[in-house]
């Protein structure tokens, strides 16, 4: 049942769908369907969502998605393991660290992990 007034899909422009599904395949192992050259859809195990083709990454200034992580360090070396770089190193916010990194075809992303002493 789809429940009312919440994110329900989210869709990200990629240059490269096959690359951003290769990415998080390895990155994050979500589930798949290909729908032709220019269209991919995902499932990370909570949310549907989808790669669509276009001609330029997502803007950096534009919706930053964070993805939860339980071993910041281990997921900040997988991500420059499978292309991506660093765009800003692990830094303390209330409530928690992240860091960001842009993937290897152009957006950019967040992962965050609770502090020690609320985990």
């Amino acid at each position: 049942m789809t429940v009312e007034n919440r994110i329900d899909y989210v869709e990200i422009p990629v240059t490269d769908p096959a690359g951003a599904r290769d990415f998080f395949s390895q990155l994050m192992g979500w589930e798949f369907q290909e729908w032709g050259a220019d269209y991919i859809s995902f499932n990370d195990g909570r949310l549907n969502g989808g790669f669509r083709r276009a001609e330029r990454p997502a803007p950096a200034d534009g919706v930053l998605l964070v993805f939860f992580s339980a071993d910041l360090e281990r997921d900040r070396d997988r991500v420059s393991e499978l292309g991506a770089s660093i765009s800003q190193d692990i830094f303390d916010f209330p409530g928690g660290r992240r860091f960001h990194f842009v993937d290897p075809v152009g957006n950019e992303y967040a992962i965050w992990a609770e502090t020690q002493n609320e985990q």
